[in-house]
Order: C-alpha cells, then structure tokens, then sequence
C-alpha cells in the first residue's frame, strides 16, 4: 500500500525556495524534490494565517464550519476552552486513514486546540512528538510560559536540541520503524520554521532575552531567516533518505507546502502582501508533489487552482478512504493532475477575514476581492501583483463575482462576534509591507 508524508512549513514565502524563484541556496533538497515531482504554481492556503488553514487541513471541508478557526489564529485566550479546538468527534484525515488501516503521526505542530478538550490522540493520530501552540521557542521550547509546550504521546515532555532538528530525525526514525512494521502510514510532518523566534541551529542553546518574547519583534534579518529554511530543508533530507534506504520511497507520496503565506523576512515575489491578508502574498503558497510511481511527466509546473483542504482529499482517494457518512469534503481530489500532465478542472476557491473583514473568491484567471469598504478586481492570470484594479472597467463582472461570493457566504455560519483577531505586530512596530 501507499504510504503519505504530508509536509507544512509555517510561515514560509511563495518565492523562499529556489524552484518558486528564491534568491538564495536554501533548499536544495525540496528543490530536487520538485524537479522529480509536480510544482503547483496556483496553490492556496485555506486562510492567510495558520490555524484555520489546520483545521480546513485536518477535516477537508471549509475551516468556517467549526467555531476554533473563526480565532485568527488560536492564542492563549484559547487554553481551557472547550469551544476552541478541533472536536474530537468530527472525522479528520488522520481518524479516516486510521480506520482504514493506516499508522498515523504528528510529528510537530498541533495548534488546534489545548487541553482538556483537545488533542492529536483525540482526533486520530496514534503518535504525536511537537508542540501544541502555535509558536514556541526553538530551544526554550516554550511559547509563553517557563514549560516546556513539547507532548510526547499525550504528556508533557521535553528534551535539549534544537527544534527542527528533532522534529526532522524522529520523522526520519519513525518512517523506518514503519518499514520494520511492515504498516502504511501517514506521516503530518509540521515544522514550526520558519516562524520567528529568529533562532538557527548554530545559536546552539536558550537565548533568555527571546524566551522573555519570541515574538522577537527587535531580532532576526533575511539571512537567518534563510538559515532557518535550509535547516529545515536539510531535515526533510533525513526523512527523504530514511525512505530511501527503507525501500519506500517509490510508492510514498511527499506533498509539502505552507499553512500560509510568509511573514516579515520572506519572498513572495512577486505577490502583494503576506501573513493575514487575502491579496495573493497572503495565501497563494508553494505546493510540491513527489511519488515515483504514481505521477506521470514527472519535473514539470502545473496550473491547477488548489486549496489545502483538496490535498487532504487527494489523500483520501489516492488510498481509497470514503468519508463517513454525513461528512461531505469540501475538498476536490487533484489525482487528475497526477496522471495528465496539462490537465486542469474548474475549482472555485472562497475566503473570508474578520481582520480588516477581508473577502476573497477567485474562478478561473479572475479574482474578487473586498478589504474593508474596498472592492477590487483583478485578472490574477495577466497581474498576480495586483496592482491593476479592473472593478471599473468591467462592473458586471465584477457584481457578478461579487454575488456568486455572496452566495456562498449565504450557506456557511457567519464570523462570530467574539471571535478574536491577534497581531502580533502593527505599523508602531515596524512600516506596512
């Protein structure tokens, strides 16, 4: 059977690796990856900043139909709530793959609920090595507090070392232990880089200034941010040769991308924007695909338009796993892609913001766009820069995207009034991007 390691970065730009375009040597691994693979170059992230986009991951529908992807993203207001998480009875991709015979792992990031209420074993994965916030500490391992926010299996835990080196050799150590165990698997491979704190391998232990803020607003530049990337990139190696020498590379297929766009060192070039907003820099994210024997034409760059939620839908068909009844995927299956190489289908991509009450729908090479009082229109296809607002010269498209938007926002529950909007930085703590 086919095994599945499905890889997100946190954070990372469309333009930070070299085969999206990047400026610098950071990726050679993931590079070599697309060029036996497929490079998607119209991917999207379900929302613009990381939680919503794991719950859209995890449940393979729309994240605005469960109340914890309405927070943007999940803070500390969320510890001990029983309403912000991912609920346990809802069917994810690990508890469907699960049933159908799969071994499942977290191994990093969880970020979708805390404790009691939540949790990796509670939603399907048998294994879980990472923590459970959304930013911690690369050392420290902690995000607010002096603890350690590391679960191993449902406790508490911590060890030395540098966070992405160890989330990367227990994926590399688990997918031999599968091979021993003669078991599929999937694998969720979510790193924390490269999120801030700004801290590279070489730092080589706790810095106590950043765990008194890993926000780290006043630190960081673009060459440890790059670092940051190539470390990471360095480890997806370690699981890509633990493969390999497991005699499991050709029938595992490896997607990785980014729960969003990137943040304030990244290169979206030549998008707009980044982390929190639906202009394309936002939410437009690389996508690779990697399997030997399942893609035809592989070193080429397809059209498809995709949101993470259909990644978890091609999982599902490609290993043959229904949903259960009652539990319609939003999500389209992209085998299509996998077997023609020019193929591509219709797919309508819909997004909603409580910040700055953004909307966002693009069909086809054309996307609408609302930030606040603003409308605007934009041929993505001709300007994915978005700079040459059409809304005037072509009004009837514009209404009528304008409805079909409407439409769909009409059939899903409205953004809550409490629902929480947390900044991490504002125009006081540096200049708009």
């Amino acid at each position: 059977m086919t095994n599945f390691v499905f890889i997100v970065a946190d954070d990372l730009g469309y333009a930070d690796l070299g085969c999206y375009g990047g400026r610098s040597n950071c990726s050679p691994n993931l590079d070599a990856l697309a060029a036996n693979g497929i490079r998607y170059v119209n991917g999207y992230s379900n929302s613009p900043v990381c939680s919503p986009t794991r719950f859209a991951l995890m449940t393979a529908r729309y994240q605005y139909w469960v109340r914890g992807a309405s927070e943007e993203p999940m803070a500390g207001a969320a510890i001990g709530n029983p309403e912000l998480g991912l609920f346990p009875h809802l069917p994810t991709l690990p508890s469907m793959m699960k049933d159908a015979g799969f071994h499942t792992a977290l191994i990093g990031k969880w970020h979708l609920g805390f404790r009691p209420h939540f949790g990796p074993e509670k939603s399907g994965y048998m294994h879980h090595f990472g923590p459970m916030s959304g930013g911690v500490g690369y050392y420290s391992h902690s995000a607010r507090k002096p603890d350690s926010d590391l679960e191993l299996d449902g406790q508490p835990y911590d060890e030395p070392g540098y966070l992405t080196d160890l989330i990367s050799s227990r994926a590399a150590q688990y997918v031999r232990d599968r091979a021993h165990a003669r078991q599929p698997f999937i694998l969720s491979l979510h790193y924390t880089a490269p999120h801030w704190p700004w801290e590279t391998r070489s730092q080589g232990g706790i810095d106590p200034e950043i765990s008194r803020d890993i926000a780290h607003l006043d630190g960081g530049n673009v060459e440890t941010y790059q670092t940051m990337i190539r470390e990471m990139d360095e480890g997806i190696g370690w699981v890509v040769d633990a493969l390999k020498e497991t005699g499991q590379l050709e029938d595992t297929v490896i997607i990785f991308t980014s729960d969003n766009g990137g943040e304030r060192f990244s290169d979206n070039w030549p998008l707009v924007g980044g982390k929190m907003d639906l202009t394309e820099g936002g939410i437009r994210v690389p996508y690779i695909v990697h399997w030997p024997q399942g893609i035809q034409s592989p070193g080429r760059a397809s059209e498809q338009h995709s949101l993470t939620m259909d990644w978890t839908a091609t999982i599902l068909d490609i290993a043959g796993v229904k949903p259960p009844s009652g539990h319609s995927l939003d999500g389209v299956s992209l085998r299509l892609t996998f077997d023609q190489p020019d193929a591509t289908f219709e797919r309508p991509m819909y997004w909603r913001m409580k910040h700055n009450d953004q909307k966002a729908f693009r069909a086809g090479d054309w996307k609408y766009l609302k930030i606040n009082e603003y409308e605007y229109l934009f041929n993505i296809e001709r300007d994915a820069r978005e700079r040459a607002n059409q809304a005037k010269r072509e009004p009837e498209r514009l209404a009528a995207m304008r409805s079909q938007y409407e439409a769909w926002a009409s059939q899903i529950p409205p953004v809550p009034d409490d629902a929480r909007v947390s900044l991490i930085y504002n125009l006081a703590d540096m200049p708009a991007r």
